[in-house]
Formats: C-alpha cells, structure tokens, sequence
C-alpha cells in the first residue's frame, strides 16, 4: 500500500528552481515527522531537511541550508521542498520518508546511519536533473 508519494521533479537548467510535493495518502498528522533525502548513483543517501508535523520544526544538512526550504501544509496532506538556484550537483532522485513513531525534527534524524531504523515509510522517489 503506497503511503507516501513525491511529485514535482524534472529536468531544469542550473540557477532555476523546482518544487517537490510529498503527499501522504492519509492523514499526514498520524506522522511526526517527515524528511527528505537524495540519492545519487554510487554515493550514500543523503539526508537534506526535515520538519514537525506538528509545530512545524525545521532542520536542514548543510547541503541544503540558503536554497532550500521544507514546509507543510497539513490540510492537504503534503510536505514541500522547495529548491531554488539549483546546481547540478543536486541531480539525483528525490525520497520523501516518515514514521509513525513520535521521533523529533533535528539532525540526527536525517543521518544515514540513523534513518534505516528510524523511518519506515517512504515514497517511490522523484527524479530531478540539473543541467550545467
């Protein structure tokens, strides 16, 4: 049962912008929090940002502190990461990920170590490219 799916990537030029969607098929306040991560082919996940469901508590990786920013809108169900002046060191495919459990927004939330025991429940992925 698909509970998570992203949305939103494609192919831009460098300097430009997208905005990713992270749609929970339920109720997105049955989560506590929800983080996005990137994966690059032959490199580790990287955790990028991640926000509260409830107070809407922030926490962003060095990578993505300046350009991108996390946010949700718990009516519609949705997480957003919208990404501005993108490079292409940014190309990768996009995962949205969350848990049922009352884990808190910070940064060890989002390490790679960390992440395969904490959250559970993650969408297919959403490709972004970024052309030089």
């Amino acid at each position: 049962q698909v509970q998570l799916v992203e949305s939103g990537g494609g192919l831009v030029q460098s300097g430009e912008s997208l905005r990713l969607s992270c749609t929970a098929a339920g109720p997105i306040t049955d989560y506590y929090v929800v983080g996005w991560f990137r994966q690059v082919p032959g490199k580790q996940r990287e955790g990028l940002s991640c926000i509260s469901i409830g107070d809407g508590t922030t926490y962003y990786a060095d990578s993505a502190k300046d350009r991108f920013t996390i946010s949700r809108d718990n009516t519609e169900n949705k997480v957003y990461l919208q990404m501005n002046s993108l490079k292409s060191d940014d190309t990768g495919v996009y995962y949205c990920a969350t848990d049922p459990r009352p884990w808190p927004c910070n940064g060890i939330m989002i390490k790679p170590d960390i992440v395969p025991m904490a959250l559970d429940i993650w969408g297919q992925g959403t490709q972004v490219t970024v052309s030089s």
